[in-house]
């Protein structure tokens, strides 16, 4: 069995792209092709166990499906969803090479009121 210390959380893995998606726009700008970011599908192998640590209850950690491993029994299922990124500010699409370096300040809000 993995280690916790090991693991990735779903939620850690979303925001690991999120953060090399933003790296990128920063790294192009200035560049006279831009890319439109469209929508992004993502789809990972996840492993859901009971978690008292996890508010409801139960936790969603990201699996390596290549990997096998001993005798342990544990259910592994395949999520899948897409994304669709808007700057936080102007509510617009997003480019890969945009001389605005947006604002990441809105992201994790749940629904919560925007400045």
């Amino acid at each position: 069995m993995e280690s916790s210390s090991n693991r990735i959380d779903l939620a850690e893995a979303i925001g690991a792209i999120r953060d090399d998606i933003l790296v990128a726009t920063n790294r192009n700008a200035g560049s006279s092709l831009r890319f439109e970011l469209g929508e992004i599908h993502m789809e990972f192998s996840v492993e859901i166990r009971r978690d008292q640590r996890a508010k409801g209850g139960v936790k969603a950690w990201v699996v390596d499906t290549s990997v096998e491993g001993g005798s342990a029994a544990t259910s592994v299922q395949r999520v899948s969803f897409n994304l669709k990124p808007k700057d936080s500010v102007t509510g617009g699409g997003w480019d890969i090479g945009n001389d605005d370096e947006g604002s990441i300040s809105h992201f994790g809000d749940a629904g919560g009121a925007h400045a």
